[in-house]
This record gives C-alpha cells, structure tokens and sequence, in this order.
C-alpha cells in the first residue's frame, strides 16, 4: 500500500540521549491520524524531521511510496507537507493576506514585477478563496492579526497550511489555548482539510478530541510508534493504557 507519507525506522540522537528509536509512523491521504504520546516519548521530533526542521540519523521517509531527503523545511513544502505548529508562526504586525503569502508572494506582471512590487489583489482574492474553500470566518483581511482572537489567528493559520498542503498537514496541539466555541471551528476546519483529500496528523494531549476527530491513532511510547488503533474501535483507557505502558504489564 502507498501512504501519502511514511516513515521507516527513523532514529535520532542527540549525543548519548536516544529520541527516536527506530520509529515507524503511516498517514493516508484523506484521513485524519492522530498521534499521541506522553511528554518525552518523540512526537515532537517525530514532526521536526517529516517536516523538514531536523534531519533523522538513521531511516527513511515516503511520499507517495518514493523515497525523500527533506534538508529543510522548504524541501517538505515544496513536497506538499505543511505544519501548523502550536504558536501558529504567524507575523502579528502583517494583515491576514500578507500572512497567507508570506515566503510566497505573487510579483505584479511586467516590468512593475521586476521592480518588486507585488500584485495585492491577486494575494487577497487568494486569500479569500482559501478562507471560503475551508468555511474559516476571519474578521479582517487588513487588521493586523496580533489584534484578533486567538481563534481568528488560529483560522488563518490553518487556511494558510490548507491553501498550500497537497499532502499531508500537521496539526500540532490546534485547540490547546482556545475556549470551547473556538476549539469546535478549528476541530471543524480539520475535517474539511480531510475531506479535500489530504492526510492529516492531529498531534494533541486531549483524548477526548483525539476520539472525536480521528480515524486512526498511532501511540508513542519511548521513541517508538507501539500502536496504530481505528478510532471507533479504541477508548480512552486502552489509549492512556498504550501511553503509558499499563497495557504491557496487564499482557505480562
């Protein structure tokens, strides 16, 4: 079977401290996989080096069932994989558009494009379009976004990701610092990124939402994946059970 991003027996060290250790991990395209673990057990690694920020010591990575060297995170970019990390990486003092494009600004045709001017309109019809493909209400396409909501940053973020992901889209802890109307669009919002076809990781510490928006959890536990379950066919105390290593004892 081809996966839209595989990983095969990554390891990474840093010195004498092992945080992977030989780690597997599957994302299908058009699902969403939540990833799961205690503090420490390599999720966040994990992450750093499918998207391109940290390089493995040993192992492989697949997209589409070919094999990848991702040196930096614009490699995994330009491979379809884009990250909404917990502190969102937005620029507070640009509006939401400048936002959207940054990194990837559309130049003005002709020789106003040579100069370095950039075609604003085509970057805010951009823009709107990415927001009402996922269903994303932002207040203000010109107010800077340090001055909106943490829901409203949190949208931009995630169209943003969407707009650009062909792949595969990370999530990491989307709903940590948010009240419960807010975390309910964004949970919202990650179901249309899957129903565009694209695989996405839903990396978060609450089970409760795990159960809710995945369709597989994968458990890690040391470095390692330990557990790949189908949602609807797992609880929260088999999940806690497998994060912790109660399932092992109760086996042995």
């Amino acid at each position: 079977m081809s996966y839209a991003l595989e990983a095969r027996d990554i390891v990474r060290h840093y010195g004498h401290v092992e945080a992977l250790r030989g780690c597997n991990f599957t994302v299908k395209a058009g699902e969403v996989t939540a990833l799961i673990g205690d503090n420490g057990a390599g999720k966040s690694t994990l992450v750093r080096i499918l998207s391109g920020t940290e390089q493995p010591n040993g192992g492989e990575i697949l997209v589409e069932g070919k094999s990848v060297v991702f040196n930096t995170p614009a490699e995994a970019r330009d491979a379809g994989i884009e990250t909404v990390f917990q502190d969102l990486a937005l620029c507070s003092h640009l509006n939401a558009v400048q936002n959207m494009y940054l990194g990837r600004e559309v130049p003005r045709k002709g020789f106003m494009g040579k100069l370095g001017f950039m075609d604003y309109d085509a970057m805010r019809a951009g823009s709107e379009e990415a927001f009402r493909d996922l269903g994303a209400t932002v207040r203000s396409l010109t107010a800077n976004v340090g001055s909106m909501s943490g829901g409203q940053r949190q949208s931009i973020a995630v169209a943003r990701s969407a707009a650009w992901a062909s792949k595969v889209l990370f999530f990491d802890e989307p709903t940590a610092a948010l009240g419960v109307v807010q975390k309910k669009n964004v949970l919202d919002l990650v179901r249309r990124v899957r129903d565009k076809g694209i695989g996405v990781v839903f990396i978060s510490h609450s089970m409760p939402e795990v159960l809710d928006i995945a369709d597989r959890v994968q458990v890690m536990r040391r470095g390692k994946t330990i557990a790949d379950y189908k949602a609807s066919e797992t609880n929260l105390e088999e999940l806690v059970g497998a994060m912790t290593g109660r399932l092992d004892e109760v086996g042995n």
